[in-house]
């Protein structure tokens, strides 16, 4: 019972860790927002030397305008540009990133606010110097005063603070989302980097079933836009939510099944070792299996009587072995403060095999018990 009691308590503790990790990775890309497709520039090729992805210049106002009229699958869009700066507060001071965007940013992105309010279309047509801030911004430079209506400095200049970001927490690379600054797009643009061409685009399609549709038609359109023959390269790039978490879905996956089979070992050895035990209680009960012939149990009643015991044994540790991984998985996310999640399907699984293993092991030591002719085995001492 006890390699089965560490076999099956092993395995649900593996398969929460891999289930807890792929929960994180789902709700750190829900966190980017609803149906997010992500636009970026392509490379550039200067005398046969191609620079990388971003290193392209060509994602502009004009290009924007012309997925909103011309992309039917397209909820939102926002241009996104991004800066470094050291910002001042009174005698406080942090080094962030700003960020340039429109309203719509918020709405992609499912970010609300904790207090204050968002900037509005007319600030992005004036440039003006309004922000909203992070939870990590309002924890490094206010010190427990309110920021809404403060004004702190980006690049020396004035920025009024009108509204603080709900926290996000990290990214799925690990990146603070509330180490932020977000001011207008045109005031970043103009006024902190001096640039008249967007570093990304970020849309969101009207549904999720729409995605690949709103990726085609936001190709088609900057394809024109660009003015891109049709044996040119575009000079873009579009990519969706839904690939990056795939891609780090599948890898969570592999891990998870990499952890259980692993602990899926002790679950054999467990099986090996009630066949082994089973084996000895065979030869132990010699002359109980012939009395119990002798009065006219068939060789069925035998294989039964060992087989059932055998399944007991492993259903019992299985049980036990459950309890087991439960409590270790909390250990584990008390103790490291990893994230670990036990689903019912583990459980079953685990459960499941336990009574499999007890069948497959038990089944040789029974079928020998049952085999024995019944002479032989009431002379037996």
């Amino acid at each position: 019972m006890l390699g089965i009691i560490i076999g099956v308590g092993a395995v649900i503790a593996m398969m929460a860790v891999g289930n807890g990790a792929q929960k994180n990775i789902k709700d750190q890309i829900a966190s980017l927002g609803t149906n997010v497709i992500l636009i970026f520039p392509g490379s550039t090729n200067q005398q046969g030397v191609r620079t990388g992805l971003g290193s392209a210049t060509t994602l502009t106002e004009e290009d924007i305008e012309a997925i909103r009229a011309q992309c039917p699958s397209v909820a939102l869009i926002t241009p996104s540009l991004r800066t470094g700066a050291q910002i001042v507060y009174q005698e406080m001071n942090w080094r962030t990133g700003v960020m340039g965007v429109t309203p719509e940013y918020f709405e992609i992105r499912s970010w609300p606010l904790s207090s204050g309010q968002y900037f509005t279309e007319a600030d992005v047509r004036g440039a003006t110097k309004v922000c909203v801030v992070g939870q990590t911004i309002v924890d490094n430079l206010f010190k427990g005063e309110d920021p809404v209506g403060k004004v702190i400095r980006i690049k020396k200049m004035p920025f009024k603070v009108v509204g603080v970001l709900a926290v996000k927490g990290q990214s799925a690379q690990g990146n603070d989302q509330d180490d932020i600054i977000v001011a207008p797009a045109t005031t970043v643009q103009r006024k902190l980097m001096g640039q008249f061409f967007f570093g990304s685009l970020l849309a969101s399609a009207v549904s999720e079933e729409r995605m690949n549709e709103a990726i085609e038609q936001i190709t088609e359109v900057l394809r024109v836009q660009h003015k891109l023959q049709p044996w040119e390269e575009n000079d873009f790039t579009v990519r969706s939510q839904t690939e990056i978490a795939n891609a780090a879905q599948s890898t969570s996956q592999v891990l998870t099944v990499l952890l259980a089979s692993i602990a899926s070992i002790s679950l054999i050895v467990g099986g090996i070792g009630i066949m082994n035990i089973m084996l000895v209680s065979v030869t132990e009960r010699t002359k109980e299996i012939g009395i119990r012939m002798s009065v006219g149990a068939t060789g069925r009643n035998i294989l039964s009587q060992f087989l059932i015991e055998a399944i007991t044994l492993s259903l019992l540790g299985g049980l036990i072995g459950v309890t087991l991984g439960i409590v270790t998985s909390n250990l584990i996310s008390s103790i490291a403060g990893w994230t670990t999640l036990v689903s019912p399907e583990s459980i079953a699984l685990a459960f499941l095999f336990s009574a499999a293993v007890g069948i497959f092991f038990g089944f040789y030591p029974a079928r020998k018990a049952a085999q024995l002719n019944p002479i032989e085995a009431l002379r037996y001492e």
